[in-house]
């Protein structure tokens, strides 16, 4: 076992005092504007870039770039290490949702094929904004593990897409307080908006006709706003599925 960390400049700490809240108003305000059934198509649409790279090709996934299974990595400090975080969260999603497309589940129809392949496009453009945003200050690529899903199952998978996409947008405005940076917290803001719309999408899947998509579960009944989760709380949930160790030790924490 080996301990890998970014090589970075020491960072300052955060000089915001805001409370762990969501950047945005949640998924019930958007979803009241859009309706479930334009966000499983045009508002999807809407997101995803004109230009989207090719998914990793086929099973297996794993690391790359000098990590492996125990490996001790350091996420880093400061902006570096918050946008470390995001990267290591996006890696574990997007590989999943990329197995997902790669073999659908048994009877999937139209309609959750081309919800999943449009959010596996999404999630690639996450992954290499922030692969090419961090350069040589990236943590490598994850060693990930899935073998507690039945990619087989349509509920298994719903229900993994859903654990995804609440704790990826919880993860966000948890993390948002972390950054010093305007621009980084702009692109936060967007990001969690994003991922705050695959959850309410992939919900609708799972309970058709249902309030699930805003379920009282993941956003607040009296102040309508979705959870807010340091990384403190978020790399221990997302570890089920990524073999490496992160270490958060080194991460910026809310000001008192």
């Amino acid at each position: 076992m080996k301990n890998i960390s970014p090589q970075q400049p020491p960072a300052k700490q955060p000089l915001s005092v805001l409370p762990v809240v969501p950047l945005f108003s949640g998924r019930r305000m958007f979803m009241r504007y859009a309706g479930v059934a334009t966000a499983t198509g045009l508002v999807l649409n809407a997101c995803t870039s004109n230009l989207i790279p090719e998914p990793l090709a086929g099973p297996g996934g794993g690391s790359t770039a000098n990590a492996r299974a125990g490996d001790v990595i350091d996420l880093g400090s400061g902006d570096v290490g918050v946008l470390n975080y995001a990267y290591a969260l996006e890696q574990a999603e997007l590989r999943f949702l990329e197995l997902v497309c790669d073999n659908f589940y048994d009877n999937a129809t139209d309609i959750d094929k081309q919800v999943f392949i449009e959010l596996r496009n999404q999630e690639i453009t996450h992954r290499e904004f922030f692969k090419k945003v961090l350069g040589s200050m990236a943590i490598p690529t994850l060693t990930l593990d899935y073998s507690s899903v039945n990619f087989r199952s349509r509920d298994s998978v719903l229900d993994t897409a859903i654990a995804f996409a609440d704790l990826a947008t919880a993860a966000y405005n948890g993390a948002g307080q972390l950054l010093t940076n305007a621009t980084n917290l702009a692109i936060g803001g967007i990001i969690v908006s994003v991922e705050a719309r695959h959850a309410a999408v992939v919900r609708e899947l799972r309970y058709p006709n249902t309030a699930q998509f805003a379920g009282d579960d993941v956003v607040d009944p009296v102040t309508g706003l979705d959870p807010a989760k340091l990384p403190g709380e978020v790399v221990p949930i997302a570890s089920k599925f990524i073999k490496e160790i992160l270490s958060t030790a080194n991460l910026p924490t809310p000001m008192a």
